[in-house]
């Protein structure tokens, strides 16, 4: 590799990262048949183990690039916000086809149902108990983490932690309280369309804010190292855009399926 380029482009070292990242997908997806059908579950936790290790490595690599290597420049981090708004957008639609799924049975409920909605027999949540609480968590949350972002902006470092550190507290307080909520569920995900749409919405949202809230997490230990600084931070932006997603398809679920759908 030469010292000197005369282009603003990134072309990547050869990395082992995509192949091995591949291996572990697969490794999970056999360790998921093999669980499904013979109930051991050892080779879905070693792909879990290989997906994780080649997680952490490739994102270590590409923090140093942008970090420490200077090879982001403004041509390859405006590719970079492109990727991340259309990976939103993507998300965007998939949790449109679980709204569409629960719209789709509760605007017209099947006679298998009852032709009612919620169906006979679901005991649903009260939308003023927990998910309420959730609701206004989600909300602050998203408060804390404009805020970090705009001490961020003015170098603010001791704002920028207190926000950060904030926004990943409340999105493990949510993560504990929907797995208390899933303990003392009424229902379960066998029951019915309204367990499917219930569970497979909440479920897939609850996934997105572990993986929002690990984000930041990362986000919080980087600015602490001082990777972040205020004309330099897309990680941490990607983040905020990503956290943001994550409370407005709360919002939506919360009205539609919580409160309209109970």
């Amino acid at each position: 590799m030469t010292l000197h380029k005369n282009h603003p482009f990134h072309l990547v070292d050869v990395s082992p990262w995509p192949l091995l990242g591949a291996l572990g997908a697969m490794t999970t997806m056999m360790g998921l048949i093999k669980w499904f059908h013979f109930y051991k579950n050892d080779l879905l936790f070693l792909g879990f183990l290989i997906t994780l290790l080649v997680m952490y490595q490739w994102w270590r690599d590409i923090t140093r690039e942008g970090t420490y290597q200077g090879l982001h420049t403004y041509i390859v981090t405006m590719g970079l916000r492109w990727g991340m708004i259309l990976f939103i957008t993507s998300e965007v639609f998939f949790f449109i086809s679980f709204f569409w799924g629960f719209f789709h049975n509760s605007l017209s409920p099947s006679i298998e149902l009852g032709m009612i909605w919620p169906p006979k027999g679901i005991q649903t949540f009260n939308p003023l108990e927990i998910p309420l609480l959730n609701t206004l968590i989600l909300l602050t949350s998203g408060l804390t983490v404009t805020w970090a972002h705009h001490s961020l902006m003015e170098n603010n470092y001791n704002q920028t932690l207190q926000g950060l550190l904030l926004t990943v507290l409340l999105g493990f307080y949510f993560t504990m309280l929907q797995a208390y909520e899933y303990i003392e569920a009424p229902f379960t995900i066998a029951d019915s369309a309204y367990g499917s749409s219930f569970f497979m919405a909440t479920g897939f949202h609850g996934l997105h804010v572990i993986i929002g809230s690990t984000f930041l997490l990362i986000c919080l230990i980087r600015h602490m190292l001082n990777h972040f600084s205020s004309i330099h931070h897309f990680g941490f932006e990607a983040a905020a855009w990503y956290w943001h997603f994550v409370d407005v398809v709360w919002l939506f679920l919360y009205i539609s399926i919580y409160w309209w759908g109970s």
